[in-house]
């Protein structure tokens, strides 16, 4: 059968479905593409929800991956409004919500994640927001634009602290509700997640950490406050949830595939099952440098594995070892990671810059080499940053923390090429 001929299927309507039909056409495939999105959008990308288009700054139109045009010139059919229900790899055939039943000759699940919703008694009242559609933000939008809301936030994780910068851009009372005794000290530590605590309360934000959260309380189905397991109520006309995300495995799972905590993919996205691939947040996929697969729920991610797994399906020959990235913006703080968040968990933490001015690159050096990378409000760097961990070379801490000395130059080559200096009266100075 002449690819012309095929029919590629791509379940998932974010950012990793739109770049996977880029990547087939980028690869040659010329059969029928078609993308089954449940929400009623086109593809579109998720950190403006939380950033940029959740504060106003970013128009809708500006969240879409492709204008309307794309689609048509490209040949890349979109249903909308159009949720999966089942998966027969055997049968090659996928069927919707309504009964249609699509047979494909190559199928890739980018279903994306969900957020964890708040089961406590009161996740449903009225005002309590879970951030993660587009309408989602759009309603989180317009409760927070007044300015006037007693907003609280529980969960002290990327998208609650965005939250809680988009809110008080607009000017609302804000209290953020933690868990942790430090500000993403888990993924960061405690003396880098402790800049970002230091932030949010410099911009008035009420952070609250070390602090367990039970019932939401409210009046005639409406919130009206975050109970604490002190017994204090917080008040609250806006309850933003962010409690981390769930991948949507149920489709894959019914289907017999092999899920942990994602769907298990090798490096070019092929599932345990023939023909069916996986990529986004809601596949494991396997890492060369690691050595084992990792499931990473961030925009870059979306972006590269989206056309890497495309172009695998077209037929290209893929082992995907990108460099794990993401990024925030927080009031005046701009932020860049790249690296391996299971390599940082007993590294060597060493800061070029100054964390009180919050202004500095943060490396995570094991056995003498960088494993992770974060620049804070210093640009330019992030290329050279991934160089170092890509290339596993050691590198000398101290030049490492030198702001003088450029970052290709801080390996441990170069400690020991260093000129030795001479004294006037000719001996070692």
């Amino acid at each position: 059968m002449s690819t012309s001929d095929q029919v590629f299927v791509i379940v998932g309507g974010g950012l990793a479905a739109a770049r996977a039909a880029q990547g087939m056409r980028d690869e040659g495939f010329d059969g029928r593409i078609l993308i089954v999105a449940a929400e009623d959008h086109r593809p579109y990308i998720r950190p403006p929800l939380s950033k940029e288009y959740l504060q106003g700054a970013a128009d809708r139109d500006a969240v879409f991956v492709h204008p309307d045009e794309w689609y048509s010139e490209h040949r890349v059919e979109v249903a909308t409004g159009q949720a999966a229900s089942a998966l027969a790899p055997a049968d090659h055939t996928l069927t919707l919500a309504d009964g249609e039943v699509l047979h494909y000759d190559k199928l890739l699940l980018a279903t994306g994640a969900a957020p964890r919703r708040y089961r406590s008694p009161g996740g449903d009242l009225a005002g309590v927001f879970h951030l993660r559609t587009l309408d989602d933000s759009e309603r989180l939008r317009e409760a927070l634009a007044a300015g006037s809301s007693r907003v609280v936030i529980v969960g002290a994780g990327w998208i609650g602290l965005e939250a809680a910068s988009a809110a008080r851009h607009y000017g609302n009372p804000v209290t953020v509700l933690g868990r942790e005794s430090i500000t993403l000290n888990l993924i960061l530590g405690d003396e880098v997640g402790a800049v970002f605590g230091d932030l949010h309360r410099a911009n008035g934000v009420d952070l609250r950490m070390s602090t367990s959260v039970g019932d939401l309380v409210g009046e005639d189905g409406r919130v009206t406050g975050v109970l604490l397991d002190t017994g204090e109520v917080v008040p609250a006309d806006v309850v933003v949830v962010g409690i981390g995300a769930i991948p949507n495995t149920g489709l894959a799972a019914d289907a017999g595939l092999e899920v942990d905590n994602g769907i298990i993919t090798d490096a070019a996205f092929r599932t345990s099952a023939a023909d069916v691939y996986a990529v986004g947040d809601v596949a494991r996929v396997f890492h060369p440098v690691l050595g084992h697969p990792i499931r990473i729920e961030h925009w870059a991610n979306a972006e590269n594995a989206g056309v890497a797994a495309g172009r695998s399906m077209a037929g290209a020959v893929i082992s995907y070892d990108e460099i794990p990235y993401f990024y925030t913006d927080q009031f005046d703080l701009g932020m860049e990671y790249s690296g391996y968040a299971d390599l940082v968990t007993d590294a060597e933490v060493v800061i070029r810059g100054d964390l009180a001015a919050r202004r500095f690159v943060a490396f995570w050096v094991a056995d003498s080499r960088v494993v992770a990378g974060m620049n804070v409000n210093v640009w330019d760097v992030n290329d050279a940053v991934q160089r170092l961990i890509r290339s596993g070379v050691l590198v000398d801490v101290g030049r490492l923390a030198d702001e003088g000395i450029e970052l290709d130059s801080v390996t441990a080559d170069h400690a020991s090429a260093e000129p030795v200096s001479v004294g006037p009266a000719g001996g070692e100075g």
